[in-house]
Order: structure tokens, then C-alpha cells, then sequence
């Protein structure tokens, strides 16, 4: 396993926060706050101008062929930007069809995922349930023209405009994923009011829902709980990103806030405040990078690195936006301040599929499970 990132994916960051920073700065991001839309259009025709949608793809359906490393780097720059769209979601989605679906699935879905001609979002979590695969409660049963869905999902990013669900559900006892067409009869959409004011999240009703055959994923609890640990991974780097801007803010804010005749981050209080979120900072960026390239290389302790990062981002995130806005005082929540914006989204990453506690718990069952190899 190669502990350095290539050239190549260094070029891919700086090419991803150029972006960013020139068609979405943080005026655009306050201007699409209270909108209903997912995705500014044209951010999205030029994200998929330089591929992001098809980043993880395989080649033969138009993508790019690259790595979870890659998609976490891509992550990483839309967290620090506050960006909105369903990069992460739609990445999630490509990944297990490109793993799970047959092959008419693919050849139908993928194309148009990897050229930006849609977008896809995972309905996994429900309401009061933990966001792990004890927490599935929605129903699956098999009929003579396929499958028919029944029950609720929560939190689901970017399900709005998603031309395609992945819709997790209990089909004989075990989980199991279904392919569903968001304007399918029985599908009901509604817009979530969350804290978090720079990502969109819906709440999805399936009644009756009707599946058609070859649009069941292949594998169960297994896949799904890799699918699970990747976009856990994903969610690391979108928080890692936040976290990195909130620290450059706080730093800059404590060089700039004079008191007593002198800027407040020559006080050794705060120093030792702005240390302790460095830490954090640099913590996650090792724990999301190991988890990312393990799951590339194929490492025995995939999972468990997918656990560890989210757990520790879920409690480093949290931790960091608290010294953030302890060290910027009552402005830090004020809306005239961006760091508002880059809390409330830290807050969201904390619990976004699992949040610390759950982690914690599946890492003490792995362990468990194989000791010697931890």
C-alpha cells in the first residue's frame, strides 16, 4: 500500500478547490442556502465537465476507473467548500451497481451516471433506528413481476432531482438493494428541514412501491455493509474538509481579535485551543486517508480502518467546531459570519451514516472477531 498520494491525485485536489472556489465560493453557497433545489445546474454541468460524476466508474461505461482514494479527495474539497450536490451520493450508488448490479443494470444506469445525465442517492437510514443494518426496517416481497417496496427512509441527501433510489429494505429477513425510479407510483418525496443549511436531505414514503425484476442488487448484509463503510469514509473526508477550513478560520480570527492590547492568539490559552484542533485535523486527514487506501488495496483491516476514521471524525468534527466557535465568541453563529455555515454542516457530518457510537460498537464486534490480525 502507497502511504503518499500521486501526482496525479494532488493535480485532481488543486484542479477540485479551483473549481470550487471560482464557480462556488462562499457568496454562492449563502445564496442557495434556502433554496429547495439540490444542485445549482451549472456547477454541475461543469463538475461533470471534469468528471466527477464518473470518478469511481469503470471505463467501460464511461467512467473514469479510479479509487475510493480519489472520491475521498474529491470529498475532502466539496466539505471545505460548504458545496452542494450529490457528488457522494451519486459516487455511493455508482459503486454498488458497478460491484452488485446485473448486467442490464449497469448498461442502463452507469452511462448516464458517469456523464452527469442524472444522479443517484441511497435511501439506507429510518427514522428512530440506528444508521446501521439493525436499523433496516422497510419491507421487500417478492411478487410475479418483481419486488414491492414498503416503508420509510430518513436523511436521504439530494433525493429532490435524483433521477434513481437506492433503497435498502428487509426481503426475507435480510437486507437487500433495489434500483427505484424516484417518480415510481407510491414514491413520496419531502423536503427535510435540517440544521445543516449547505446539502438538501428528503424523507421518502414507499408505498407499494413496484420493483421490477433485474432491478435487485446481488449480495446482501455484506455488501451493503461495505457500502455502508465506504460512504463512512466519504462522509470522514467531507467532515476533514470543514474541519480544515474551520481551523484556518479560527487561526486567522485569533490573529486578527485584539484584547488587552494584543491579538488574542498570543495568549497561551489559545494557542494550546488552536493546537488541540490541529491535532484533530491532522488525525482525521491520516485515519480517512488509511481508510480509503486500504479499501483500494484490498487490505485485511478495511473494515476496520473504516471504523476507526468514522468514529474519530465523528468525534473530532464535533470537537473542533465547538473550539471554533468558543474561540470566535458569540459571532461565530452570527449570520454575517461564514463559520456558521461550516458548524452547522460539521454537526450533520457527526451523525451522517452513524455517528460515533456506532462505529465504536461495530470496531469492538471486529475486534472481537479477529484479534491477533488488529
Amino acid at each position: 500500500m502507497d502511504f503518499e498520494l500521486s501526482e496525479e491525485q494532488d493535480m485532481l485536489r488543486a484542479a477540485s478547490r479551483e473549481l470550487l472556489s471560482d464557480r462556488a465560493p462562499i457568496e454562492h453557497v449563502r445564496a442557495w442556502a434556502d433554496r429547495d433545489e439540490d444542485v445549482d445546474p451549472e456547477v454541475w454541468r461543469l463538475t461533470a465537465g471534469l468528471g466527477w460524476p464518473g470518478l469511481g466508474l469503470p471505463e467501460e461505461y464511461g467512467g473514469a476507473g479510479q479509487g475510493l482514494v480519489e472520491l475521498t479527495l474529491v470529498a475532502q474539497e466539496t466539505g471545505r467548500a460548504l458545496g452542494r450536490g450529490p457528488f457522494a451520493p451519486t459516487a455511493i450508488v455508482g459503486r454498488a451497481l458497478a460491484a452488485a448490479g446485473s448486467p442490464g443494470l449497469r448498461a442502463e444506469v452507469l452511462p448516464a451516471l458517469a456523464a452527469g445525465a442524472g444522479w443517484a442517492t441511497w435511501a439506507f437510514a429510518e427514522p428512530h433506528a440506528p444508521w446501521s443494518l439493525d436499523g433496516v426496517r422497510a419491507t421487500a416481497r417478492a411478487d410475479r413481476d418483481g419486488n414491492v417496496l414498503d416503508g420509510v427512509k430518513t436523511a436521504v441527501q439530494d433525493a429532490g432531482g435524483a433521477r434513481w433510489l437506492l433503497v435498502t429494505a428487509l426481503q426475507d429477513g435480510a437486507p437487500a438493494s433495489f434500483l427505484v425510479d424516484r417518480t415510481a407510483p407510491g414514491v413520496a418525496v419531502r423536503r427535510q428541514r435540517t440544521l445543516d443549511l449547505t446539502r438538501s436531505f428528503h424523507e421518502i414514503r414507499l408505498d407499494g412501491v413496484r420493483v421490477p425484476h433485474g432491478r435487485r442488487l446481488a449480495g446482501g448484509p455484506e455488501e451493503i455493509q461495505r457500502l455502508l463503510d465506504e460512504a463512512s469514509v466519504l462522509r470522514c473526508a467531507d467532515a476533514l474538509g470543514a474541519m480544515e477550513r474551520m481551523l484556518e478560520l479560527t487561526v486567522e480570527h485569533t490573529k486578527a481579535r485584539v484584547q488587552f492590547g494584543r491579538p488574542i492568539g498570543t495568549f497561551q490559552a489559545v494557542k494550546h485551543a488552536c493546537a488541540d484542533m490541529a491535532l484533530l485535523v491532522h488525525g482525521t486527514r491520516a485515519a480517512t486517508y488509511y481508510a480509503a487506501m486500504a479499501a483500494d488495496a484490498g487490505a485485511g483491516d478495511t473494515a476496520r480502518a473504516a471504523c476507526a476514521a468514522a468514529s474519530y471524525t465523528a468525534s473530532g468534527t464535533g470537537e473542533v467546531a465547538a473550539r471554533a466557535l468558543q474561540l470566535h465568541g458569540g459571532i461565530g453563529f452570527t449570520w454575517e459570519h461564514d463559520l456558521h455555515l461550516h458548524l452547522r454542516r460539521a454537526r450533520a457530518d457527526s451523525v451522517l451514516y452513524g455517528d460515533a457510537a456506532v462505529h465504536r460498537e461495530r470496531l469492538c464486534t471486529l475486534l472481537r472477531r479477529s484479534p491477533a490480525s488488529a
